[in-house]
């Protein structure tokens, strides 16, 4: 028999039982839909990541404070005071591969314009902060250096800010400019709206933020003179690593700390904390990918188990079949065509169905909707594998029945 004829057969087969044919394949719409969909969002949110850290440019460089350690226990790093204003000038002044310098400090507190308040942070940068993190004003101006030399009460704001405590002016943005508002009790004079961003990879709205002078922050609010980050921007994103280099060994000489010593501070990169999230983005992925073929499996064991009845049911038929020269490879041949058939059907739906809850799901997240041809790919191949590996034995119970046997079989 030519395998023209054995497809005709098989797919005629398969007709005939549409509804056992239909919950065959369910089981293997669902582990294909399940793992397309779970591999794309997490390509997707590997998009979405890079796209945030290039658009605050790979250039960007943090120093933070390094964890205490008492007894060889890390305390964590909230209360270390290693950081200072006088490190951030030091880099400012000495550091030749770094473009602008802005310390950062923050509180967090009540934020109240008349009867409308809300809980927000307060960020204190220095003036070049502004360029380092590539935030643009849509309305007003920055702070000045006289400002941050006079710990003048002023800020500029995020657009959720405006949502939050001036609803009345959501639409036209620069109404607030000249404003005063309240943070922690104390006014701050509006001068600057920030454009707006959106929320980041993590979910956190990047427009709900406040930025004042960092000495504002530091005299007004918190009350002391300790840093707890330090921003950089390297020239270039080509001297980053020369960047981080100059400015770790800049630190160290003005912590004083002897050769032995560990550092009191971590200096990272955004290239850094891309490759560590699209890590963590891509293990979370993988895990649940592979959760999600379990459901794979089940659907494949399901078809081994319909072909096992269709067998038993077809005896007869089988029986027939070889009565009249049918070849043990042939009835084998023909069973593996039909549960590859199932599998495969169940593929290219479970396909189109992943895709459609991947774009679904990145639409509702907010992130690109990124198409993984390669999960498609071994999708496809993994459905025939699937079809002729449970389909195998079912068929191979019908290539060595006996033709008497079977043809007196009830």
């Amino acid at each position: 028999m030519n395998l023209s004829n054995l497809l005709k057969v098989a797919w005629d087969a398969i007709l005939r039982n549409k509804t056992r044919t239909l919950l065959t394949i369910l089981g293997v719409v669902i582990g294909i839909a399940s793992v397309i969909a779970m591999v794309s969002i997490g390509q997707s949110s590997s998009q979405s990541i890079t796209n945030q850290v290039s658009s605050m440019g790979t250039n960007m460089i943090m120093v933070m404070r390094a964890n205490q350690r008492r007894g060889g226990v890390s305390m964590g790093a909230d209360n270390s005071q290693s950081l200072t204003i006088s490190d951030a000038e030091k880099i400012k002044r000495e550091a030749k591969y770094i473009s602008y310098v802005s310390p950062l400090v923050s509180a967090g507190g009540q934020i109240v314009n008349g009867n409308n308040n809300a809980i927000g942070t307060l960020q204190g940068g220095s003036v070049d902060l502004l360029k380092i993190r590539k935030f643009d004003l849509a309305a007003g101006s920055n702070f000045t250096e006289d400002d941050v030399a006079r710990y003048s009460k002023v800020c500029v704001i995020g657009q959720t800010v405006i949502k939050n405590i001036f609803p009345d002016d959501t639409l036209n943005i620069a109404n607030v400019v000249g404003k005063d508002i309240k943070f922690k009790g104390i006014p701050l004079k509006i001068i600057g709206v920030l454009e707006a961003k959106g929320s980041n990879s993590m979910g956190q709205d990047q427009d709900d933020i406040m930025i004042a002078p960092y000495t504002t922050v530091q005299k007004r609010f918190i009350g002391n003179d300790y840093l707890q980050m330090i921003y950089c921007s390297a020239s270039s994103e080509e001297v980053a690593e020369d960047a981080v280099t100059e400015v770790a060994l800049l630190l160290r000489e003005n912590h004083k700390l002897l050769d032995h010593q560990f550092d009191d501070f971590e200096v990272r990169t955004q290239a850094e904390m891309l490759s560590m999230m699209n890590s963590m983005t891509g293990t979370l992925t993988t895990l649940l990918a592979a959760i999600a073929s379990i459901s794979l499996i089940v659907g494949g064991i399901g078809i081994m188990n319909i072909m096992y009845v269709t067998v038993t049911e077809r005896t007869k038929e089988i029986g027939l079949r070889m009565a009249i020269g049918a070849r043990g490879k042939d009835i084998l041949l023909q069973f593996l065509i039909e549960s590859a058939i199932l599998s495969l059907i169940g593929g290219v739906i479970g396909i189109i169905l992943g895709l459609i809850l991947s774009y679904v799901g990145t639409s509702l997240m907010g992130m690109p909707f990124v198409v993984s041809y390669t999960a498609i790919g071994v999708s496809f191949v993994v459905c025939a594998a699937t079809g002729v590996f449970f389909g195998w034995y079912p068929a191979k119970k019908a290539a060595n029945m006996d033709p008497i046997t079977a043809l007196r079989y009830e």
